[in-house]
């Protein structure tokens, strides 16, 4: 059974399918030239050797649609597929900066990157990685970059707005799936952004632009843009590096990057525990892919990885956290671990046309292995999410699941009920196990040393 992949639906020059569980990639005629010149040129293989696009290998299979077909490849597998909204700022701007380092390094072959959508990058092996062989075509002289205005809007928009406004406005990437309008970004950044060379240029001159376009054009179809010079074309590209380089978020303290080392909930001694615990258990469960969900700046993903040797999708709401986590994995070299943003109470939706360009959390599982440690009672009464509800969630998310359950009596709980009224009757030990029965078979409980929290490891039914 052949099954297309939704989301390359929109590129008339080929797309991705899936058949027998591999992936595919159908090039279509139209473009049989430009990928001829990719690999002609030696960029294919400079990119590759660089880890900076998706190795594949030609294949003699059927096509998925025969009669606009030029030849079939097989992409390297990227184990976890992410989009620019579940990331932190670090990992964006890394995101961008292999985009322009992408298109130099085209540019020196004579070509160039016909889109610069953020959607195209994946984070495979712990590095930005373009994942989209077809994105390239030749570049003549003069040309302009065509691409530019998706990559201010992909990258440096979402940059420069997480750095001088509120890192939350990240998030306007889940909802402006082809990257923040220029108009609204220089609408939003404060007045000295003006003054910034990079901003000031790329952001604020290039919204005002498209404005006077817009007006002159009377809704006419606007042009692609005057000429470059190559040397023209080499001097934007630094000149966005240069701007994106400047884009560095300062995480600041919060109460989930800080949860651990503030040492409110556990002792130095109960923490000591708590991964003695987790790594015993974690032995006893053989996985390939694991998520961490609520994993703060990723202590017991990185365990994780280490005990099993899986691949883990660390999932933290916190931005302060994610990016420390980010950074700990890029210092350690740690290719295993991929952090990421997505808030469990509203997580990911299936997105785009028909729902199905962009996958919910929920479609890129189930995974072998589930963490959710410190994490139900911020779910159950921090979001009211019912405890039936909560683990009948966590059924799709993984065969199996490890879960630490926290009592009233807890002083994070107690924290949580002290500014609301203590609606939760249900939230007890023996309505959690029966929940948790209802899917699950409760393999172990033990409690957390030096807590008054245990430790569950429960299997799915079937």
């Amino acid at each position: 059974m052949t099954e297309r992949i939704p989301a390359s639906f929109r590129d008339p020059a080929g797309f991705m399918f899936r058949r027998e569980g591999v992936l595919y990639r159908q090039i279509n005629d139209r473009h049989t030239d430009s990928y001829g010149e990719l690999l002609k040129s030696g960029l294919y293989d400079e990119l590759v050797r660089h880890k900076l696009l998706i190795p594949h290998v030609e294949v003699e299979v059927s096509p998925a649609e025969p009669d606009v077909s030029s030849l079939v490849i097989r992409p390297d597998p990227v184990r976890f597929i992410s989009y620019p909204f579940e990331w932190c700022p670090g990992q964006l701007r890394a995101a961008a900066e292999a985009t322009l380092e992408i298109q130099r390094l085209a540019m020196e072959r004579g070509m160039s990157l016909r889109d610069a959508s953020a959607y195209n990058i994946q984070f495979h092996e712990g590095r930005p990685t373009l994942i989209d062989t077809l994105s390239f075509e030749p570049l003549p002289d003069g040309m302009p970059w065509f691409a530019y205005g998706q990559f201010c809007r992909h990258f440096l928009a979402p940059l420069a707005l997480m750095k001088y406004v509120d890192v939350r406005l990240g998030k306007l990437l889940r909802t402006e799936l082809d990257g923040i309008p220029l108009d609204l970004t220089a609408s939003l950044l404060p007045w000295r952004t003006r003054l910034q060379w990079g901003l000031g240029v790329h952001l604020h001159a290039h919204a005002s632009s498209q404005r006077r376009h817009a007006r002159g054009n009377s809704g006419r179809t606007p042009a692609k843009g005057r000429q470059l010079s190559r040397r023209a074309l080499v001097s934007l590209i630094e000149s966005l590096l240069a701007a994106v380089k400047k884009q560095q978020w300062k995480p600041p303290s919060s109460a989930w990057r800080d949860y651990y080392a503030l040492r409110e909930s556990y002792s130095s001694a109960a923490m000591e525990g708590k991964v003695e615990l987790v790594t015993r258990v974690l032995r006893g469960l053989p996985a390939e892919t694991v998520w961490d969900l609520g994993a703060n700046t990723g202590q017991f993903s990185r365990l994780a990885a280490e005990v099993t040797g899986a691949h883990v999708v660390s999932i933290e709401m916190d931005a302060s956290a994610v990016e420390l986590s980010w950074r700990d994995c890029q210092d350690a070299e740690d290719a295993r671990v991929l952090p990421l943003l997505n808030d469990l109470s509203n997580p990911t939706p299936a997105q785009g046309w028909a729902h199905e360009e962009r996958e919910s959390l929920l479609d890129r599982g189930p995974v072998d292995v589930v963490l959710a440690l410190a994490l139900i009672h911020h779910l159950a009464i921090g979001n009211n999410v019912p405890l039936p509800s909560l683990l009948r969630w966590l059924t799709s998310a993984g065969k199996t699941v490890v879960i630490e359950w926290v009592p009233k009596e807890d002083p994070m709980v107690q924290r949580l009920l002290s500014t609301r009224e203590d609606v939760f009757a249900d939230y007890d030990m023996n309505s959690f196990e029966d929940a948790a029965k209802e899917h699950f078979e409760i393999r172990s409980k033990e409690q957390v040393p030096g807590s008054l929290r245990s430790l569950y490891v429960l299997e799915r039914h079937g």
